[in-house]
């Protein structure tokens, strides 16, 4: 059963986007991440137009933390001065990567940039899970218990001016270290279509000493609206949300996030971690081997604007 994506300009199988939705909607559920970073190569695997499948996520990663949000707001873990100050940065970002992301596509190096960009950060994320997951697993055969970091630490940047106190998190903390987290969050965001949650939410714990459960919440918040931002910018400057596209993926989201929220309960969370590495990994592999393989057709297609 095909449909026809007018914006990427070619028809696909409705049934294999909708099921996509639902893996990644489940993978999401399970693991507590957007999922942003496994859509849009996923989308690129089965055909879509890295410019198109990087545009249209956005809209489908606003719409799955909107619900989220809400949800933290109503209990009060949403830390709204510092998912303000992470907005400011954020926002910023997210201009900087769609002006970003149009240099890179005049300049006929878009595909190439994200396919790289993918490969090396998938790479160093899922490496990463997996050896952090190996320990915690080693740990738990052991009898150990979990090496936690002395309350009352500071790291270098704690020394930094502007400070604000965020009474939500319990922090009092200088609004610089802020502003560039949520810079970088934006502009992944942007550039390659993930909400950047998986890197928000352990740089909120780890470096900032933000509670889990607001760190959650106010990751939620930043990535509603820098996703909400980046869909808008997408659509107006490069034209390349394909809406039929988003709207597929998002009513398999929605219907694969619930399922794999009941099933990431009865699993281990270094089990978890570690699933998702190896996922992760197994992704990139597929992502550099279609880079190093010979295309089918030795050339493409490219619009351009007409020259004076």
């Amino acid at each position: 059963m095909s449909i026809y994506l007018p914006i990427a300009e070619l028809p696909v199988n409705i049934l294999l986007i909708f099921g996509l939705g639902i893996a990644v909607g489940f993978i999401s559920g399970m693991f507590g991440v957007g999922g942003g970073f496994l859509m849009t190569p996923m989308l690129i695997l089965v055909g879509i137009p890295p410019s198109v499948a990087v545009a249209s996520v956005p809209s489908h990663m606003a719409a799955s933390s909107l619900t989220g949000a809400i949800s933290y707001w109503r209990n009060r873990l949403v830390d709204s001065g510092l998912g303000l100050v992470l907005m400011s940065g954020g926002l910023l970002g997210t201009a900087a990567g769609v002006w970003i992301f149009s240099l890179l596509r005049r300049a006929g190096q878009l595909d190439l940039i994200i396919n790289l960009s993918y490969i090396v950060l998938l790479t160093v994320i899922g490496t990463l899970m997996i050896a952090e997951s190996i320990r915690a697993l080693w740990r738990a055969l052991q009898g150990q218990q979990p090496v936690l970091r002395r309350p009352g630490t500071h790291s270098w940047f704690h020394g930094l001016p502007l400070k604000f106190r965020f009474r939500q998190s319990r922090i009092y903390v200088s609004a610089i270290p802020v502003t560039a987290i949520g810079f970088g969050v934006g502009l992944l965001g942007a550039l390659m279509g993930i909400g950047g949650g998986f890197l928000l939410i352990p740089a909120l714990i780890y470096l900032m000493r933000v509670p889990t459960a607001v760190s959650v919440g106010t990751s939620l918040f930043l990535t509603l609206f820098t996703m909400l931002a980046a869909t808008v910018l997408h659509a107006v400057e490069n034209r390349s949300v394909d809406v039929v596209l988003a709207l597929t993926l998002m009513i398999g989201g929605v219907i694969g996030a619930q399922s794999g929220a009941r099933a990431g309960q009865a699993v281990k969370a270094e089990q978890l971690r570690f699933l998702l590495g190896i996922l992760v990994f197994a992704v990139a592999a597929r992502v550099g081997l279609d880079l190093l393989t010979k295309p089918a057709e030795l050339f493409s297609v490219i619009s351009t604007e007409a020259g004076g």
